[in-house]
């Protein structure tokens, strides 16, 4: 009687087949990110290797929303500028503007919201940045993503990420599959907004302020609003900062309060006017650098940087504005609304009515002192 025939060997070559095809598989990448206190993320660089299937899980602990936007090699600050000009189309599109350079994105995030993502990481070696589009905060709030099979540069020389993140107690490890710079534990605790120390930095709407307004809580109890949009100080109060109810539940688009007093709004067409004392500059904004964590401004006006940095009086009874035009060529005017009560001074420059007049020489470095007044009231 003939033996049956069996037909082991087309079967063991599947079996062997799928193991080596699985095997070939790189496995999945999971990366967590998390929007914390101080308009940073914990997580500012890590690795994938060219064509790894990445999941990314995005968390915002802050007490803001934020977003997170990842793009091509050496387009953060260009996709950051898009975002702000998006104004009052901003919401709606979750300030994510239109560009083919902007590779993934997950949207804007309520406290306590989280949002996962998956994609397969670029077949092209590179730092891929990742940035919270949200105005104002991917100047300052941004991280790399570096797709290599290379180990990522020394921390302390890795010029894609803050340079306040460059310390090596910033740096650590993952056991993983990635190399992590996050911050130190206590860092990651949620951190009250009026428990922070002053100064910081709050971006949200604020009723009677633009879309892309930049509160900013200074010691002495004071704080003012600086509209990124229009390149200028809208408002100033003193008190309590800032009531966010309204994001706490979840409005992303909700005006929070002011709950202190203003005491200061600026009443002119536009603070600052180069060599035509009538003329109203075209502005454009650069964005920000914290200088002892005080958010210095950067913007240009018929395309001339300025910087401005904004300081409490030491007393508490004003504001110490300190403005910085390096290559400025002509004359320079600051003008002021004699009824906004306020008392300005200077060491340089002529002061006459409802303005300040500086040389090019005075202004590449000059500060305006401003006194509120007793009988102040607005």
């Amino acid at each position: 009687m003939p033996k049956p025939k069996i037909y082991f060997l087309p079967f063991i070559f599947i079996l062997l087949f799928s193991e080596i095809c699985l095997a070939q598989t790189d496995p999945e990448t999971v990366i967590t990110i998390k929007a914390i206190a101080g308009l940073q993320f914990d997580l500012v660089r890590f690795k994938v290797k060219p064509g790894a299937p990445v999941k990314l899980i995005f968390t915002n602990t802050d007490d803001m929303s934020h977003n997170l936007v990842i793009s091509q090699p050496g387009s953060r600050e260009e996709i950051v500028n898009l975002a702000l000009e998006l104004g009052d189309r901003g919401p709606a599109m979750n300030f994510v503007p239109e560009t083919p350079k902007i590779l993934w994105s997950l949207p804007v995030l309520a406290p306590e919201e989280t949002k996962t993502i998956t994609f397969t990481a670029p077949k092209n070696p590179g730092v891929y940045p990742y940035a919270c589009t949200y105005p104002g905060h991917g100047f300052v709030m941004y991280g790399a993503m570096y797709v290599t099979t290379d180990e990522m540069p020394a921390i302390q020389r890795d010029l894609h990420i803050p340079e306040t993140r460059r310390t090596v107690a910033n740096a650590t490890s993952s056991s993983d599959h990635n190399h992590s710079t996050r911050p130190r534990s206590d860092s990651l605790k949620k951190q009250h907004p009026y428990r922070l120390i002053a100064p910081y930095i709050h971006r949200v709407f604020i009723e009677n302020a633009g879309p892309a307004a930049i509160a900013v809580h200074l010691p002495q109890q004071l704080s003012y609003c600086w509209d990124a949009g229009a390149c200028r100080l809208r408002f100033a109060w003193e008190g309590e900062f800032l009531d966010n109810t309204a994001f706490w539940k979840g409005h992303k688009d909700a005006d929070v309060k002011i709950l202190g007093n203003i005491f200061y709004q600026d009443k002119t067409l536009f603070p600052l006017r180069l060599g035509n004392e009538k003329s109203i500059p075209v502005v454009k904004f650069k964005g920000y650098s914290l200088i002892n964590r005080y958010p210095e401004f950067h913007y240009t006006l018929n395309g001339v940087d300025v910087y401005e940095l904004i300081l409490p009086k030491k007393d508490g009874s004003g504001l110490v504005r300190t403005f910085r035009i390096p290559k400025v060529s002509g004359p320079v005017w600051f003008a002021f609304n004699e009824d906004d009560g306020i008392t300005y001074s200077t060491i340089k420059g002529e002061q006459q009515k409802g303005k300040i007049k500086l040389s090019a020489a005075q202004a590449t470095r000059f500060t305006i002192t401003m006194t509120k007044r007793k009988d102040s009231k607005l």
